[in-house]
């Protein structure tokens, strides 16, 4: 139990005594009373030891700041259900005749409800909406188990597509790959429940980042491929977009600069022209011309080429100032086009900006980044 909270604090770059002031601070602004100074350093040190069992008060408190799961926090495993006892039909058919009268307005529902943490995300992070995303994807599992016929399973399997694709890329930004994983499976599972095959490419292809995350990158060049045939003539130009340019993303770090530039060049002639960024076919699709500019400026600073660094500044004067992960983003991506032209005052601008704004939004994944570039500063 301890190793996972020393592991989860390291990952956010925060030293014990940082941790004692964010949960202080955490407990002025929700008005929550917890222990004096002196006495949560005992705990957070206890609670690293294994001497002291976090209790469910500070886990809640825990869990918000870093964005990470009980069992993660706690290294337990949720536990087994109960065994089912043979009188249990009255309650199966009360959950199966709730799902079957499951209407518009409540499927509705659970969509904005994803929208609303979608922007949330954005704004603010993923740290703080890890209890809310669990009990959201809990109650579509939920929704769909027991759902019977396909005319009830169907909306409900493409409400959990979003939200678990939105989990999962959450789950990523907080360094918590292995959930990441599970819920992009949980997102495929429910993608091929629903025989919605563009749904599936977008999942299958978002998935490979948990592998250049963890370093394979060759292998999720061949998944968002993969995805990429698994969609043959079907899909929207704006998904197929994106597959182009998560695939020229993926080749950079896999060092295929050659693949990078061919899948960057697709990206582009696939585009649909004007400012609307939202696919109405797969609304977790986010791509225009302007957007595919900052990702162009992305992939380029990865391959270490020094013209990236105009495209980049002209994205950073035109972001939304409420996306601050994105802005982070910008300024990690300018950091490496400044240290492939060997402007290394300006790349340490750069990651400064970039440091501030991560940890503003608790992305252990750009933390991460940023600390790869500040070594070779």
């Amino acid at each position: 139990m301890g190793a996972r909270l020393r592991d989860v604090r390291a990952a956010r770059g925060w030293s014990q005594e940082r941790l004692v002031r964010e949960i202080e601070q955490f407990a002025r602004r929700h008005v929550i009373d917890v222990a004096s100074t002196a006495s949560l350093r005992v705990y957070v040190s206890e609670w690293e030891n294994g001497r002291r069992a976090i209790s469910d008060r500070y886990a809640a408190i825990l869990r918000r700041l870093f964005g990470v799961t009980d069992a993660e926090l706690r290294g337990t495993q949720p536990e087994a259900p109960s065994v089912a006892v043979a009188d249990g039909y009255d309650e199966l058919l009360a959950r199966i005749d709730s799902a079957r009268s499951v209407s518009e307005s409540l499927v509705k529902a659970f969509n904005d409800q994803t929208e609303v943490l979608r922007t949330m995300d954005r704004e603010r992070g993923a740290s703080a909406l890890v209890d809310q995303m669990s009990g959201h994807l809990a109650r579509l599992e939920e929704t769909l188990t027991f759902a019977v016929l396909p005319s009830a399973r169907r909306p409900v399997a493409l409400a959990l597509v979003g939200a678990s694709t939105l989990a999962a890329w959450q789950a990523i930004d907080a360094g918590a790959v292995d959930r990441a994983w599970r819920q992009y499976e949980l997102a495929k599972r429910a993608a091929r429940d629903a025989e919605a095959p563009s749904y599936l490419a977008h999942a299958t292809a978002e998935q490979a980042y948990v592998l250049m995350e963890a370093g394979r990158p060759a292998l999720g060049v061949d998944l968002v491929r993969e995805a990429q045939r698994s969609l043959g003539q079907a899909g929207s130009p704006r998904l197929w977009a994106w597959l182009y340019a998560a695939e020229a993303e993926l080749c950079a770090h896999a060092g295929m600069p050659d693949d990078a530039c061919r899948a960057l060049d697709a990206a582009a002639a696939s585009i649909p022209p004007g400012p609307d960024d939202r696919d109405p076919d797969l609304p977790s699709i986010f791509l225009n011309g302007g957007h595919l500019a900052r990702w162009r400026g992305h992939v380029l600073a990865m391959l270490g080429d020094a013209g990236a660094v105009s495209g980049l500044y002209d994205a950073l004067e035109v972001v939304d100032p409420t996306f601050v992960r994105a802005q982070a983003g910008l300024h990690i991506d300018l950091a490496h086009a400044h240290l492939a032209r060997g402007e290394y005052d300006d790349a340490h601008t750069q990651v400064r900006q970039a440091r501030l704004l991560a940890n503003r939004t608790g992305s252990v994944r750009q933390r991460r980044r940023v600390d790869l570039l500040s070594a070779k500063l």
